[in-house]
């Protein structure tokens, strides 16, 4: 036999087969991709894809409701559903937890499930954390940069603050400045911050560069210092009260000031052609000044004016404040850059006016529509000559519009935003914090150049994109600040936009919350988020606790005010609580249903009153169908083969209408019931009139037909004194003519009248008609103790008929026939015995 032998291979070959192999792991992480960036990209976008896609879906309620009527939507969301469920299944078995998620038998509701996936995802979050920190080799004890005087702040972790670095060396974790204990800027403002109810009125009281001359209503800085009186109420309210009182109208009151300048505003040709891109200095040969003071802000105000273009940015801080405040400020030109106090120079900033609102000196941003606001609010300025790169960037259609993407893209710089949440109130400022901020504006003056060019070469050289984006930025600089304003319908829009869904207690305890938020936000000159943040207010109005502890179990962390005003919030929890309960409203109508209009638009039977007979089709339980005979399911198969014409409009199945809902007079239902009501019983009332006016007829008959009769009767009568004659001449007189001319007939008397009438009455009934003895109760006739008695007994008949004709008869001549009745009352009666 030959035998066949193997090849075996060589070590050469065996290196070069491991080499391959490892080149091969070293190019790709998994299977399709090379790296862990490449695999990060492709989820996110996966991630946004189902986001947009979540986003496109029909929302709960109305337009829901609508769409699952349609079978083929009903089935698309069941399967994936169902499919979502198997996936969400197979991951929690992979981290080892419970995964019984699509077993809908093991689980008792939607809560339970709830319940699973909020578990699950601690404990995969808190898998990916610990695996993140040990990759990354978080010290956790390393103290980060910090002035003195404050708390090393916690080190916080997340998807937004974490650097990732091409070379591959691990990435930086981005590190929270936030501070505790700071002493708030509004209590060292020379002007009181008003968080009052009332719209917001212009602070300028100098106009510079005008083409319309100021109203002297904001021309006179002591209006205020006239009216003393004035002194303790919103600015809004006391100017309104002095107009009244000086009738003195003012139209511009709460225009925008430099509306007349901006709408006459014309670019000029050399911002309309192809500019040079002058490059920008490095930030270490750039100076930059620190400014605090008035002079300072003189001379920079005076540097400014001699310029024909600078950048400006702005640093907001919003948590620890009702309206916000506006701490800091950057300006840089093309050779030096200016970071502005103005928190310390917050009523002198007014000066830059001046450079602001000169048309022929431009004024670059990005992302302005905030800036402008802020500027309007807190130190009354207004920018004439805007120029906006983020507009600019939507006009050339770039892949992202922030301004770190356009760093990239044209200075080739990454922008370190770990200050980016920074508590910017902080005094005096880290250099760290302060080389953040100089860097949004150092490079915006060449980025606007550049974007300037590429909006003239995109458009082949014509200036209409460039034009466009000018006016697109002149519509920002228009924009005017609004305040907040509490009306009692606020309430509601927040919740549209949290897509809750209350009950009556519920939606009473989240108004009267939102109300209490609101009023101490402004009291104590902090934002609602810090009083009581949403989630919290929604959680608390969903559990509606019973207890002041319940409110403190529902927040997490526990805010401070909230702590202080428990017994408050319990006391508004207590008023939601009495509330009558009734579900939330489900509407289901269609779009094209105008019952809400008035009552003379619709017939008699409105489609209302038509809607709701199909309702009742539709909704019918199925214990009165099972009630119905043969021949009434057969009727309702034969009505159910004709197409119901609101039946698009109902849900499939499951559909759930709300009993307490006919006693809400805010329900549809209510109204279409009260309505059915009210027709119904105008029903009712003309039936009883036309059954009255028949009785009445009929009784005005049977007058007339009693008359006539009684008429007819008294012409064969004969009187008394006739009768008495004839029965004594034996009727020897009734053969004699009739009586002389003197006699008259008597009138008859009362007795003969009605005994005339029940002859009338009698004389239907001539008809003999036999007794049917076998629909009697025979127990009648022995006192109805004793069994039923079939044997008839004439004897006891001919007594009860002496008894009704009223004869005497003794009794002796009662019948002694025997009586069953009797038969056993020796048994019943004890005898005593001898």
């Amino acid at each position: 036999m030959k035998t066949s032998k193997k090849k075996l291979p060589t070590s050469s070959e065996t290196k070069q087969n491991n080499s391959d192999a490892n080149s091969e792991e070293e190019k790709e992480l998994c299977p399709g991709f090379k790296d862990v960036d490449a695999f990060v990209k492709y989820g996110l976008g996966a991630v946004l894809s189902a986001t947009k896609a979540s986003a496109g879906l029909p929302q709960t309620g109305d337009e829901y409701d609508f769409y699952r009527s349609f079978p083929g939507f009903q089935e698309f969301c069941e399967s994936q559903g169902d499919k979502l469920l198997h996936c969400m299944s197979q991951i929690m078995q992979h981290h080892g937890c419970r995964s019984h998620i699509r077993d809908r038998n093991k689980l008792t509701g939607v809560e339970e499930r709830f319940d699973l996936v909020v578990d699950s995802n601690d404990v995969i979050l808190e898998r990916a954390g610990i695996l993140l920190d040990e990759a990354d080799g978080v010290n956790r004890n390393q103290n980060p940069v910090m002035p003195a005087g404050f708390q090393p702040p916690k080190i916080v972790v997340s998807s937004w603050n974490r650097k990732s670095s091409s070379s591959g060396s691990r990435s930086e974790t981005f590190r929270l400045l936030h501070a505790k204990n700071v002493a708030r800027p509004q209590l060292k403002f020379k002007e009181k911050v008003d968080n009052s109810n009332t719209p917001f009125v212009p602070k300028i009281f100098i106009k510079p560069n005008a083409l319309k001359p100021l109203p002297s209503y904001f021309s006179n800085k002591q209006i205020r210092k006239e009216r003393p009186e004035d002194l303790d109420v919103p600015a809004a309210l006391a100017d309104f009260i002095h107009q009244q009182r000086t009738q003195e109208h003012v139209e511009d009151m709460f225009a925008h000031p430099y509306q007349y300048e901006l709408d006459h505003l014309t670019i000029p040709e050399r911002l309309l052609s192809k500019p040079e891109p002058q490059m920008y200095k490095p930030v270490a040969e750039t100076k930059l000044s620190f400014i605090d003071s008035l002079e300072d802000l003189v001379a920079l105000n005076e540097k400014l004016c001699k310029l024909s273009e600078f950048a400006v940015d702005l640093e907001h801080h919003s948590y620890r404040s009702f309206l916000g405040l506006t701490c800091l400020m950057q300006i840089s030109t093309r050779e030096e850059d200016f970071i502005i106090d103005t928190l310390e120079l917050r009523s002198e900033m007014y000066i830059l006016n001046e450079a602001f609102t000169d048309p022929t000196i431009v004024k670059v941003f990005h992302g302005a529509d905030s800036d402008v606001e802020w500027l309007q609010r807190d130190l009354g300025l207004y920018v004439v000559n805007l120029f906006d790169t983020h507009q600019a960037s939507r006009a050339l259609n770039l892949a992202r519009h922030s301004l770190d993407h356009l760093l990239k893209q044209f200075c080739n710089v990454n922008s370190d935003k770990r200050y980016q949440l920074a508590d910017w109130r902080i005094r005096p400022l880290p250099d760290e914090m302060i080389e953040y901020a100089r860097a949004d504006t150092h490079y915006l003056l060449y980025i606007y150049d550049c974007m300037r060019a590429q909006l003239l070469e995109s458009n082949h050289g014509q200036p209409g994109l460039l034009q466009s984006v000018w006016n697109k930025s002149k519509d920002v600089s228009l924009k005017k600040y609004v305040k907040p304003i509490y009306t009692e319908e606020s309430y509601l829009e927040l919740q549209r936009k949290q897509k809750r869904s209350f009950n009556t207690q519920q939606l009473t305890t989240f108004r009267l919350l939102y109300a209490w938020r609101d009023k101490l936000a402004r009291q104590e000159d902090e934002s609602t988020g810090y009083v009581l943040p949403t989630h919290m207010m929604i959680k608390i109005s969903e559990e509606l606790p019973k207890e002041p502890q319940g409110i403190i179990a529902c927040c997490n962390p526990v805010p401070p005010l909230v702590r202080q005003q428990v017994n408050e919030l319990h006391l508004l929890v207590q008023q939601g609580r009495e509330m009558p309960l009734l579900k939330a409203d489900v509407t289901l109508f269609g779009p094209h249903d105008t019952s809400r209009g008035s009552e003379s638009e619709h017939p008699q039977f409105s489609a209302d009153v038509v809607l709701l007979c199909f309702l009742s089709k539709e909704l019918e339980t199925p214990a009165d169908q099972e009630s119905q005979s043969v021949a009434q399911m057969k009727a309702m198969r034969i009505i159910e083969a004709f197409e119901n014409p609101f039946r698009m409009y109902l849900p499939s199945t499951g559909a759930h209408v709300s009993k307490n809902a006919k006693f809400d007079p805010s329900s549809k239902i209510f109204e279409i019931s009260k309505r059915w009501k009210l027709q119904s019983i105008e029903k009712q009332e003309k039936e009883l009139e036309v059954k009255k006016k028949a009785k009445e007829e009929a009784k005005k008959q049977e007058r007339t037909k009693a008359k006539q009769s009684y008429q007819e009767s008294l012409k064969n009568i004969t009187t008394v004194r006739q009768q008495a004659v004839e029965s004594k001449d034996g009727g020897t007189k009734r053969a004699k003519g009739d009586s002389g001319v003197g006699e008259m007939t008597p009138k008859p008397s009362k007795k003969l009248m009605k005994s005339a009438e029940k002859a009338q009455k009698t004389e239907p009934e001539e008809s003999f008609k036999p007794f049917d003895y076998t629909q009697s109760d025979l127990k009648v006739f022995d006192g109805s103790k004793a069994r039923d008695n079939t044997q008839f007994d004439p004897a006891r008949q001919g007594q009860d008929f002496r008894k009704k004709v009223g004869l005497n008869v003794s009794a002796g001549n009662r019948s002694m026939s025997y009586m069953s009745g009797k038969s056993e009352r020796g048994f019943r009666n004890k005898w005593p015995k001898r």
